[in-house]
Formats: structure tokens, C-alpha cells, sequence
């Protein structure tokens, strides 16, 4: 088992990286304080793993809540669905949330958990790649407004981080691929070794070799906890992380968060991303190559909708937290391993780079 933390000093915690780790129920009982549980799960994962973890916990009062599966789910009403159940079931706040599941089941089991009576322990056991690198760590918790994607919610850092790489068994390919932009981005912001050992491994990778994906999980959430430890609230550095999401976002929200799974959406907006800087003439033609040529191999989707508005576009990407006084600001890849986050781009090369891509 491969362990790493997140140093925020009295609010650090471990991420434990290995498979069949929801097996083990004393690792996960360690980390929790009182006898009442919640688990919060989706109705793709509650089927597969959520008898499980229930059972390492005889003796305690265990609730559960199944949210339907999908990021069109992920707002303020299904929100309420955990509320609920936690009232009901007279939680107090000794209570611990577990999220069982990926980044939406994460991301709504942290928000609740920021939230109820002013904030109570949760855990993450992320269940897709996407989740396992990247939603998972940091404490980032939210939901979505039909105006913008995780436009309402909290910094909320959960208990602990338990990566069960055997989940990744039963990942439909497409779900998988999506978690793979994630992981393309950490070697393109911050890690030229790390991406040019995906170029090499990316068949071993898609293929679900257990080898090649401990290696990328832990050094995607070792990148990821450093930048959080350095940046935890987004002030800064952190900012780096949000490679391709801005246009994604947008793309999403577009899209009515349908149709297109948020790692897909990452992929076409980190080639719109390396678009944009290539015609600053930031980024090399043949590093904006390889990037493209690394996602496609990931058998991710790189050219956006063609059912989108340009101007549809343009305008939901104002409504984004790297809006800064009025000013929008993008992270831009400058060379493999390093990227920009600057309010300083030509609006009309940014144009340009939307319009080539609706008109492709």
C-alpha cells in the first residue's frame, strides 16, 4: 500500500493508495470518531460496494442514501436528499459521512458535510479514476447551478482518502477515459517526466494495468497535495490545476451537464486551452502536438459539440471562479510541465481558438 498526506497542518490527513482496500475494515474504522455513519452512494456503486462497507460497522448506527447516478444530479435538491436523511435519522455531530462513489457522490458528501450543523467528519473512498486523482483530494465540495458548474459550495477537507484501485475493475471504458484527462493534466502543468511517462505507458494504462495505475494515481495525488498544501484556498498556485476547465466548464453547462462526461470535457477544453497559448505564441507547435496526441491515445474526445454557440460559450465562461474583478483569467500551458494562469490573453485570438473549434 502506497501512502502519501496532504499537510495542512491540524486538518492534515493520509490518502492510502492500493487495491482491495475497501476490504479492509480496520483501516477504515480508525478513522472514525463517533458510532453514527452516514454513506452516501450513487445507484451504479451502492449495488457493488456499498454492502461492503456497511459491514464493517457492525454496532454502529448506520444510514445510508442513494443518490441517482449522473452530474445532472448534482444540485441543490439532491443536496437536500442527505439533509434529510441525517435529520431524520437524528444525527448528531459526531457523525461521520462516507462517500462511496465518484467526484459528484464526492463532491455532495463533502458539501454536506461542510455544512451540516456547522461541520462534521467525512471520508472518501472514490471509486472512479477521476475521483481517485483528482475530486477526492483537497477538499474541494460543491454543486452545480444550472447558470455554472460548482458555482455553490465549501472548502471541506475530508478524515482520510482510501484509493481502491480493484473499484477500477468495474469502470465502464468511457468513465475510466475521463479520468485519464485528470491525470494527462498533472504532467502538463507541473511534471514533464511524469508526462512523458504516459506517453510511454498510456496503452498500459488504458488496458488497466494494476502496476501502471498505482504509479499514476500516487503521483497525480502527490502533485495535487503539494500545490493543496502550498495553496489550499485557491489564492495562488492552486489555480494551475484548473488546466482546461474553465472551457470545459462551460462546455458543460452548455451542454445542460449532459452528454458529456466532465473528464471529456477537461480533455476539449485543455486542447482549446493549448490552442489559445499556441497562438500567443506560448506554447510550441510541437508541444500542443504531443498534448492532443496524448489525449486521443487516452481515447478521449477532443473537438467540442459541434451543437454549441460560440457566444453561448464565451458568455458562460464569465460566470467562473477564476473570475477576478471582472476579469476572466485562464490557465495556459507555456511547455510540458508548466502552465500560466493569466488575465492577460488577446479576446480576439480567444475568438479565434472557439470559433476553429465549433467550425472544425
Amino acid at each position: 500500500m502506497r501512502e502519501l498526506r496532504v499537510e495542512l497542518g491540524t486538518r492534515s490527513y493520509p490518502i492510502y493508495i492500493a487495491a482491495d482496500l475497501l476490504q479492509q475494515a480496520e483501516l477504515l474504522r480508525r478513522h472514525v470518531r463517533g458510532r453514527q455513519l452516514l454513506i452516501v452512494s450513487n445507484q451504479t456503486v451502492a449495488p457493488l460496494y456499498l454492502s461492503t462497507v456497511q459491514a464493517h460497522f457492525d454496532g454502529c448506527a448506520v444510514s445510508t442514501v442513494c443518490l441517482p447516478d449522473g452530474e445532472k444530479y448534482k444540485d441543490l435538491e439532491h443536496l437536500n436528499t442527505i439533509f434529510d436523511r441525517l435529520l431524520i435519522d437524528k444525527h448528531n455531530r459526531s457523525t461521520t459521512l462516507i462517500a462511496l462513489g465518484g467526484g459528484v457522490v464526492g463532491d455532495m458528501t463533502g458539501f454536506a458535510a461542510a455544512c451540516y450543523q456547522r461541520g462534521v467528519d467525512f471520508i472518501q473512498l472514490p471509486t472512479t479514476l477521476l475521483a481517485q486523482v483528482d475530486s477526492s483530494v483537497g477538499g474541494k465540495t460543491a454543486v452545480n447551478h444550472k447558470l455554472g458548474k460548482n458555482m455553490v459550495g465549501a472548502f471541506y477537507q475530508p478524515r482520510c482518502v482510501i484509493v481502491d484501485t480493484a473499484t477500477l475493475t468495474t469502470l465502464p471504458a468511457r468513465e475510466f477515459a475521463a479520468g485519464l484527462a485528470e491525470v494527462i493534466k498533472y504532467g502538463v502543468i507541473a511534471d514533464l517526466e511524469f508526462f512523458a511517462w504516459l506517453e510511454a505507458n498510456m496503452a498500459a494504462l488504458v488496458a488497466r494495468d494494476q502496476a501502471a495505475l498505482v504509479h499514476a494515481i500516487h503521483r497525480s495525488c502527490a502533485t495535487k497535495a503539494a500545490i493543496v498544501a502550498e495553496d489550499e484556498r485557491e489564492q495562488g498556485c492552486r489555480a494551475v490545476l484548473n488546466l482546461g476547465h474553465t472551457f470545459g466548464h462551460a462546455i458543460e453547462t452548455c451542454m445542460a451537464y449532459q452528454g458529456v462526461l466532465h473528464g471529456e470535457a477537461v480533455a476539449m477544453g485543455t486542447v482549446l486551452a493549448a490552442d489559445l497559448a499556441h497562438r500567443m505564441g506560448l506554447l510550441s507547435t510541437v508541444d500542443q502536438h504531443r498534448i492532443t496526441a496524448l489525449l486521443v491515445a487516452a481515447e478521449l474526445p477532443v473537438a467540442v459539440p459541434r451543437q454549441l454557440d460560440l457566444e453561448q460559450i464565451r458568455d458562460t465562461m464569465q460566470v467562473d471562479k477564476k473570475v477576478l474583478n471582472g476579469r476572466l483569467r485562464l490557465v495556459l500551458p507555456v511547455a510540458l510541465g508548466r502552465a500560466i494562469v493569466t488575465e492577460d490573453f488577446d479576446a480576439q485570438l480567444l475568438q479565434e481558438t472557439l470559433a476553429a473549434a465549433l467550425h472544425a
